[in-house]
């Protein structure tokens, strides 16, 4: 008698409510594995053991059947095309889903240090000051650069356009605003959706 093959693997319920976009295939666009990448560049310029934080809340949200393990992430991360060591895989849709989850996650987590960053960027800006004047913006920000240089193809074009610690500032900067809008009870809804503004037809 033919025996019955086991039910395919159902993705983890924390994933449901981030609805599917409707795109043509299951692998996620060029833009959504750079932004989802960055943010985690943010986090861990935010928080020294941010890599293995993204771990332990992939076990807490049961994520760890998608993120097994430091090198599984290294490998989700590299499929950004602006890093170094680029993977050629897909990052697929339920892969996406993960990362945003536990990006949420450490946002909420980190709510208060990223309000803290962005009112006394707004203060110094206000003064016409410099990001040295502010000791833990100054810290962030030279995390942020040093991991981005350390991990960014400096060939390609995107990577090109942020050739200045100015133009790497404003980025670390806009990516705090964005870690704050995750970081609400929506947040995963909102930053699901915004990955692919533009990207379904």
């Amino acid at each position: 008698m033919p025996v019955d093959s086991p039910p395919a693997p159902q993705p983890p319920l924390v994933l449901e409510t981030l609805v599917a976009q409707g795109l043509p295939s299951d692998e996620c666009p060029r833009r959504a594995r750079i932004q989802l990448d960055l943010l985690l560049l943010a986090i861990e310029a935010l928080d020294l053991v941010g890599s293995e934080a993204m771990l332990t809340a992939a076990r807490d949200l049961a994520l760890d059947g998608l993120v097994k393990s430091r090198v599984h992430l290294w490998l989700l991360r590299g499929t950004n095309p602006m890093r170094r060591y680029s993977q050629r895989r897909p990052l697929h849709t339920e892969e996406a889903k993960a990362l945003v989850m536990i990006i949420c996650t450490l946002s909420r987590r980190l709510t208060v240090l990223v309000r803290q960053l962005l009112v006394g960027y707004q203060q110094l800006r206000d003064r016409e000051l410099s990001p040295e004047h502010h000791f833990r913006l100054a810290d962030y920000l030279s995390r942020f650069r040093s991991h981005f240089r350390a991990r960014m193809n400096p060939r390609r074009a995107g990577v090109i356009a942020y050739s200045s610690d100015e133009k790497l500032n404003q980025l670390a900067i806009e990516l705090l605003q964005q870690l704050l809008l995750c970081s609400g009870v929506l947040g995963p809804q909102r930053l699901w959706s915004s990955l692919f503004d533009g990207e379904v037809s």
